[in-house]
């Protein structure tokens, strides 16, 4: 029975979308489903009724009643159908046998226009304007009209045609009652009214046509033509259409419609205060039976997809918000709101951690309207997903064997193709710190000393115990002719060094960078050191601490004081910058 409600509501669909065909097809599917089901009977009747096919409308009216008989509405297809086929005196049977089961306003009113268009087609022929306006197309001829669409603005001209629709009798006094009707009939017949004057004349009008009383003229020059080219004939009225086929859940009158809206905004409001005290689940009965009461707003279905949302039932708050979508695109509805619902999609993706489908509507709800907030949570989707993504590739074994290949290629003075491979172990594993501290190696034989600068910090940052590291920034800076800060990186790998398995390495280049450092040296004066030393931020910010002043004024009168303070890790840091920068000179 699943698949017969999905083909109805299917077939409803089309119905309202006006494509009769495919209603017919989802309805004749559904039947051969349950062939016992009346109300696809009437549905199938009203499409059908659409593509003006009475015959068969009638036929599936009269199985429906046959299936059913004290249901009203088949007695209202049985109606329609004849209507359309211009059986009146049958047509009004059916809608009066159906009043009998039920005073619904969809019998009423198919039974008085019936009646009306009975009058109509049975009266006097002296009615020519009250047939023209008896088209049940006049309507939507005007509106396709440039000259009278603008006279559908006004709620009373058009509440007029219809009171002249149903009335034909009252319509010959159309053109005394309102100069716009002037453009009306013209529309009807075919014509184009304003090209006439009284003294132009027609040919032929129709029975009941008269012109409104003329207006003042400005006299001819007697220069002027005064000849007359006369216009075509008017083409005679068509005769009455049969009337356009009612919506298969939209048969009740216009008040009915008002409450079901009522109502409908009524549930709504009591969704919101349960939403509000968060009663999810009470929220979302209020806010679908908004949408079973009027389904022509959906906001209706977004809130019911946001109480979802909030009620963790991510799948409903997905399929009720695609569904939104889906109805909003037919009811033509704002773009910002199915922004909003699409946004909503993307956030129970995301809840459900399927952060690439959450990116899509993320992205889906940006095209229809930018939204700061959208595109925050675009955004941080799009970092999280490069970091899932960084994640999964970690592979420590697959890191080792990049790591031994870049090492080969190393061996073999191939450096730009270690670099690559460096960058694989490094990728597979970046808690590795000596995917790093190789890949620096390889930088400094390309000369890339900052990269290898950056990459020798990274590794001491990742692992501040890797003695390797240090001696690797130090080789980089004395490299750069930076040798004070080589030192402090030699002093650090000391500090790092606690089983010593590095200290006679690291005694030699501390030895080679002083040998540097007092070349670099040997010419200055201590004003000269000084000035150079100065322009490191570092030094210049030591010399400035009152503390720090206090100290080396101690250690001018007792060298022994230094030794005191550098038992402080503080102030020995502060002290080892000043000797290596050569403000204090040990020997």
């Amino acid at each position: 029975m699943s698949d017969v409600n999905a083909l109805k509501d299917q077939g409803n669909k089309a119905f309202s979308a006006k494509d009769y065909d495919k209603a017919i097809e989802l309805f004749t599917a559904a039947i051969a489903i349950d062939p016992s089901n009346h109300v696809l009977f009437s549905n199938r009747s009203a499409a059908k009724t659409g593509k003006k096919q009475w015959g068969a409308a009638l036929e599936d009216a009269e199985q429906c009643i046959k299936l059913n008989q004290s249901w009203s509405k088949g007695y209202a297809r049985k109606g329609a159908a004849l209507h359309g086929a211009r059986r009146y005196d049958e047509a009004i049977e059916a809608y009066e046998a159906g009043l009998k089961f039920e005073d619904s306003p969809a019998l009423r009113n198919g039974l008085r226009d019936v009646k009306d268009a009975k009058g109509r087609d049975g009266g006097s022929e002296s009615l020519g304007l009250g047939k023209m306006f008896a088209d049940p197309n006049l309507i939507g001829k005007l509106a396709t009209n440039p000259r009278t669409q603008k006279h559908l603005a006004d709620p009373a001209f058009v509440q007029k045609l219809k009171l002249f629709q149903q009335n034909p009798a009252l319509a010959d006094s159309a053109l005394q009652s309102d100069p716009r009707m002037i453009d009306v009939l013209g529309v009807a017949m075919g014509i184009d009214m304003q090209g006439f004057s009284r003294d132009d004349g027609l040919d032929e009008l129709p029975p009941g046509f008269k012109l409104p009383p003329p207006k003042a003229r400005t006299p001819r020059s007697p220069s002027a033509s005064t000849s007359k080219t006369p216009p075509a004939p008017a083409p005679a009225p068509a005769p009455a259409a049969a009337p356009e086929p009612e919506d298969v859940e939209m048969t009740d009158e216009d008040a009915e419609e008002a409450k079901a809206k009522a109502d409908a905004l009524g549930a709504k409001a009591r969704g919101a205060e349960h939403y509000k005290a968060q009663r999810f689940s009470e929220a979302a009965e209020h806010f679908k039976k908004a949408w079973d009461l009027w389904p022509k707003d959906i906001t209706f279905l977004g809130n019911l997809g946001a109480a979802y949302l909030e009620a963790k039932e991510y799948d409903q708050c997905i399929a009720t918000c695609e569904l939104a979508v889906e109805e909003g695109r037919g009811l033509r509805a704002d773009y910002k709101i199915i922004a909003k619902i699409f946004g909503r999609i993307g956030t129970a993706y995301t809840a459900k951690n399927d952060l690439v489908s959450a990116k899509k509507y993320f992205q889906k709800s940006l095209s229809e309207h930018r939204d700061a907030t959208i595109l925050a949570k675009l955004q941080s989707t799009e970092k999280a997903i490069a970091e899932a993504e960084r994640q999964a590739y970690i592979d420590p074994a697959q890191s080792a064997v990049a790591r031994e290949e870049g090492n080969a290629a190393f061996k073999n003075g191939d450096f730009a193709k270690a670099v690559k491979l460096y960058e694989e172990s490094i990728k597979r594993d970046p808690s590795d710190a000596r995917g790093y501290n190789n890949r620096a190696a390889a930088y400094m034989k390309l000369m890339a000393l900052a990269e290898a600068l950056k990459d020798a910090d990274k590794a001491i940052e990742v692992d501040p115990a890797f003695v390797k590291a240090y001696i690797r920034k130090a080789t980089i800076l004395q490299t750069m002719r930076d040798y004070s800060k080589a030192l402090e990186a030699l002093q650090a790998a000391s500090s790092a060094d606690t089983a010593n398995a590095h200290a006679q390495e690291i005694q030699a280049q501390e030895f080679k960078i002083q040998q540097a450092l007092f070349t670099q040296r040997a010419d200055e004066t201590e004003e000269q050191t000084l000035e150079r030393a100065m322009k490191d931020p570092e030094v210049a910010q030591i010399m400035g601490d009152p503390v720090m002043q206090q100290i080396l004024q101690q250690a001018q009168g007792n060298p022994g004081a230094l030794q005191d303070h550098m038992k402080n890790p503080v102030v020995r840091q502060k002290i080892m910058k000043l000797i290596n920068a050569g403000i204090i000179k040990t020997r």
